[in-house]
């Protein structure tokens, strides 16, 4: 029953996908911002039902130009908080665009590119992320660099938070927790390991009461912080928020 129900999920996901592309090739060259902002949420929204996860959230977003920096579980965490939060342009790592059809995706929302392995290349998504913020946009960053367990934080580097403490952008802590019945934090949603992204989706795609929680916490001042003292406090931030009930 499990298989089957994957495979309708599969079928359906698909189809969203494609139709996803469609609009960003041929709608939203047209649109305004806030209306983008609303097909990206409604999108994001309903990809997680077809895969069957389940939405929470709290918190409010404060609005403007914002740094979001959010731990980092699985690789539907940009669809969780583009759910909540449809104005983020995330960073992420450059092979994301690579990918088949989600590529198109990402890169149609205003993702902005990192090449990890490059450490010159921070700098230039840095001065990248200070234009979008001088703009008025609010962009988005794994901290943690890649995806982790869940309940243990990884390390959080602070080069990127230089482009917020510059421009004295807010940060706004967000949290995310996956989770299953009989697991307050998901095995099946981490993307961690040898674990490839088709044996992800499929893990994904067959399982039950699948959910994620979004939790948007309250945000901090940047003005002349210290970027690594500034990464360390948000991790503690998040890291105590995960360890409520």
């Amino acid at each position: 029953m499990r298989s089957l129900l994957a495979v309708v999920r599969l079928l359906r996901l698909i189809g969203h996908l494609f139709y996803g592309v469609g609009l960003i090739r041929w709608r939203f060259g047209s649109l305004s911002l806030a209306r983008r902002h609303v097909l990206i949420k409604r999108w994001s929204g309903k990809m997680l039902r077809i895969l069957g996860v389940s939405l929470e959230s709290s918190g409010t977003p404060r609005p403007g130009a914002k740094l979001i920096l959010a731990n980092h579980v699985s690789w539907l965490d940009i669809a969780a908080v583009h759910a909540v939060m449809p104005e983020a342009r995330f960073v992420s790592k450059a092979d994301v665009r690579d990918w088949p059809v989600v590529g198109l995706l990402v890169d149609g929302v205003g993702t902005l590119f990192i090449e990890r392995t490059n450490k010159r290349d921070a700098l230039r998504v840095v001065h990248q992320m200070a234009d979008a913020l001088k703009e008025g946009d609010t962009v988005a960053v794994f901290p943690e660099g890649t995806t982790g367990p869940g309940p243990e934080l990884l390390p959080f580097h602070g080069n990127l938070l230089q482009a917020a403490i510059a421009t004295e952008a807010p940060i706004q802590p967000v949290v995310l927790r996956w989770f299953e019945p009989g697991q307050r934090f998901s095995t099946t949603a981490q993307f961690i390991g040898t674990t490839s992204l088709i044996q992800s989706l499929w893990a994904i795609l067959r399982a039950r009461g699948l959910g994620v929680r979004v939790d948007v916490l309250t945000a901090m001042e940047t003005a002349h912080a210290d970027r690594r003292a500034l990464a360390e406090h948000v991790r503690e931030e998040i890291s105590q928020r995960m360890a409520q009930p």
